[in-house]
This record gives structure tokens, C-alpha cells and sequence, in this order.
């Protein structure tokens, strides 16, 4: 019997690594400590050990034939049995209040505040959620399917909250392959402009139009993962409209090509707002910025 990653075992399954990681939490297998996780007792039973890699550290590996939480199929257990979820009953599964989880699912764009409560939007139809609306005071709300649970763009955003994330989460997977980090090109080029809002940006292209966003008392977030699958990085992202901000430079190899048109095409896909500025624009963003923002209910000045 081999043992495989944790990935591996995922791909053998049809699942994310990440959706594998809640199962065998939820089966008590493995346990999270710090930005890692453990195995327990019961994952040590079930053929969980630790491997030791000179290039990778240390992760863990299962026998090859586990099928977690189903001992009759290699399928994993259902994640939904049809039943809806109110923001109340998430909050509990992940230990935080009903109006926080509203917040988050807002910030990565499921859901909108609307004159009273919340309303669903496109992408989060998308990810199952059913509009209602409570019966006695007509205040709307979503529903969710209990798939939402395993959502990695939920996940990651509440381990963030929580101050839990970590992006080497997940091994890395010698056998399989690499596991490539969020991070990508963001190694090849330092943060190191300062904005004046005290990020620390990779240009000064960046680096001006932060310190515009940040004159303009306009909130906004840099170098914000996207709530997909894909590990793709935004320049800057503005929470009231849910606008993105990508600055494409002046480099033409095929590398940094390559990437901007998948970038591109992720934006597309995904329906997200998005502003694509190029040096000329940053040399004029009094002009250019109000306008662009605008597009999307964003008040500049």
C-alpha cells in the first residue's frame, strides 16, 4: 500500500485539496494548529503520517485506498443534503456572528446591502444562494446550500478574518507535481514603495495610484485575492463597489503577457468590475480615475 499527498488523495477523489481538508477535518482526522494542520489520533489510525522533505518541509501523506468518511465508495461524503442555510447557521459552523458572515459574504461579492437587508447578487446565484425574504417584517436575506460550507473563496476569507490564513495551507506535493504559490511573479518583483497609506507596493506606477486612492479617503485594499477557485491576485481592490484595479506595465516578455491575458479572462468570466489602467492613464489619474469609478457608484470627491 503507498502513501500519497493530501493533494494527490484529492485529485484521486475529484475534489479540491482544499474541500478534502474540511472533510477530514470534519471526520477528525487532522486538526488545525496555528497556520498548519496536525494529524490526530484518529488520522494516525486511519494510515496518516508525516513525510519529511529537505525542499518542502514537512506534510502529511495517506494510505493511497483512504476514502474519508465513506467506507463503501471512493467518493467523499455528500456535501449538501438539500437543506438551506441562513447566514445565522454559517456563523455558528464557523464560530462567528451572523452579521459578520453577512459582511464577508458582501466583501467577496455574494451578497449586497439593500435599503434593508441584504440582497443576493449575480455571483451569488452562482454559488447557489436563493433570495428570501423574513415573513413577519418582509426584510430580505440569502440562502445558501450547505456546499457554501466548502467554498475555498469563503474559507480563505474567514481564515483571513480570523487571522488563520496561511498561504502555504496546503503541502506542497513532490510526487504530483510542485504545488505553485499564490505568490507567483510577486517574488520576482519587492514590494518595496512605500505608499503613503504605508503599503508597500512592487512600482511606483502602484505606488501612485494608491497614494491617489488614499488622498481620495477612497478605502481600498492591495494586492486582494479574488473569491475564485484560480490563485489569482488583484493590483488593488475597492470594497463600495466591488471594483478591481489592474495595472498592466510596460513589460512585454511572453511570461508577463501570458498572465495578464489570463488575468483578463478570469475578470470576464467571473463578471467582476474592473478598471485596467496602463501608463498613460497613471500619468493623469485626476482625469482618468473619477471617471472610471464612477461606472460603478464610486464617489472619488
Amino acid at each position: 500500500m503507498s502513501k500519497i499527498s493530501t493533494t494527490q488523495l484529492a485529485k484521486k477523489q475529484g475534489i479540491t485539496a482544499k474541500k478534502l481538508f474540511v472533510i477530514l477535518s470534519d471526520q477528525g482526522l487532522i486538526a488545525r494548529e496555528e497556520n498548519s494542520w496536525i494529524l490526530t489520533p484518529k488520522g494516525e489510525e486511519s494510515g496518516g503520517e508525516y513525510k519529511e522533505s529537505a525542499k518542502y518541509g514537512k506534510y502529511i501523506v495517506w494510505p493511497d485506498t483512504l476514502k474519508p468518511g465513506n467506507d463503501e465508495t471512493t467518493s467523499p461524503p455528500p456535501l449538501t443534503t438539500g437543506k438551506l442555510l441562513t447566514s445565522t447557521a454559517i456563523g455558528k459552523h464557523f464560530d462567528l456572528t451572523a452579521t459578520k458572515i453577512n459582511f464577508i459574504l458582501s466583501e467577496i461579492g455574494w451578497i449586497k446591502k439593500g435599503l434593508k437587508g441584504w440582497l443576493l447578487t449575480e455571483q451569488g446565484k452562482k454559488q447557489g444562494g436563493q433570495q428570501a425574504e423574513d415573513g413577519r417584517t418582509g426584510v430580505p436575506y440569502a440562502k445558501w446550500s450547505e456546499s457554501l460550507l466548502v467554498a475555498k473563496a469563503l474559507i480563505e476569507t474567514v481564515d483571513h478574518v480570523k487571522g488563520t490564513y496561511s498561504e502555504q495551507e496546503d503541502e506542497p506535493d513532490p510526487a504530483g507535481g510542485v504545488k505553485q504559490s499564490p505568490a507567483g511573479f510577486r517574488e520576482k518583483f519587492e514590494a518595496k514603495h512605500r505608499a503613503t497609506d504605508g503599503h508597500f507596493v512592487r512600482s511606483k506606477a502602484e505606488m501612485l495610484v494608491d497614494n491617489w486612492l488614499y488622498m481620495a479617503e477612497i478605502v481600498h485594499a492591495y494586492e486582494r485575492k479574488l473569491p475564485v477557485e484560480e490563485n489569482v491576485y488583484s493590483d488593488f481592490y475597492i470594497p463600495t463597489g466591488k471594483v478591481y484595479i489592474e495595472y498592466w506595465g510596460y513589460e512585454n516578455e511572453e511570461k508577463y503577457l501570458a498572465r495578464k491575458k489570463v488575468k483578463q479572462e478570469i475578470y470576464q468570466k467571473y463578471g467582476f468590475n474592473l478598471i485596467e489602467l496602463e501608463d498613460k492613464d497613471v500619468q493623469n489619474l485626476d482625469d482618468i480615475l473619477p471617471r472610471l469609478l464612477l461606472k460603478f457608484g464610486v464617489q472619488a470627491y
